[in-house]
């Protein structure tokens, strides 16, 4: 009975923590053209280092000006292929339509707002 309430919790949990993709290509190229710093970041349902890395990045978002945050689904194959995004957790960022930085797994504070900084 024990382990039915643990996997009950845990499927609610999952749940309560579920990610959405925001990545428009049609948006993408609309920040990129007025000269705004972009960032795309990758995810997948249970990964917690992707949920760690989207809570810098929603936090980043308010801190920095000029800079449009987009995410998806690392399982989405045509938003993946795009940017030839392999892993969850991969973290771009591009300035004036070009790719200025790219890194997987950096769940940093400091590393993801430094490369931000950098990118400005």
């Amino acid at each position: 009975m024990k382990k039915i309430f643990i996997f009950i919790f845990c499927l609610f949990a999952f749940n309560a923590n579920a990610k959405e993709t925001t990545f428009d290509k049609t948006l993408f190229d609309k920040a990129q053209s007025e000269g705004k710093i972009v960032v795309v970041s990758s995810w997948v349902k249970y990964c917690t280092s992707c949920a760690s890395q989207m809570k810098v990045l929603d936090k980043a978002k308010n801190d920095f000006n000029n800079i449009e945050y987009f995410k998806f689904d690392v399982r989405n194959k045509e938003i993946a292929d795009l940017f030839n995004v392999q892993y969850q957790t991969t973290l771009l960022i591009f300035k004036n339509n070009k790719e200025v930085y790219r890194s997987v797994g950096e769940t940093s504070k400091d590393l993801i707002y430094k490369a931000i900084q950098s990118s400005i």
